[in-house]
């Protein structure tokens, strides 16, 4: 699913809330859970799961058009654990 089925999806189940609505709730969700995992903090939504970072060593990587060798700096990358709840239903 993309973001604008979602949306579609979310008007079709609210007939009382409009398009512009819900689209602007859907940014506002996604927009909070982003700022907050870039301020390094997490995300959990009870039953879902649970959003945080997770640090990555700088290391060595290789160009696959060249195979030349080239540093990959270190980061910090999203990480999604699934809830309970959310293994379950995936898990039938």
């Amino acid at each position: 699913m993309i973001r604008s089925e979602l949306v579609q999806r979310l008007v079709e189940e609210n007939p009382d809330l409009t398009a512009r609505d819900v689209e602007a709730i859907v940014s506002t969700f996604f927009d909070e859970i982003s700022a907050r995992l870039a301020a390094d903090g997490r995300v959990e939504l009870r039953g879902f799961g649970a959003f945080s970072t997770r640090a990555r060593d700088a290391r060595s990587g290789r160009n696959p058009r060249t195979g030349e060798v080239v540093a990959v700096s270190a980061k910090r990358v999203p990480y999604f654990k699934p809830g309970k709840e959310m293994r379950a239903r995936l898990n039938v």
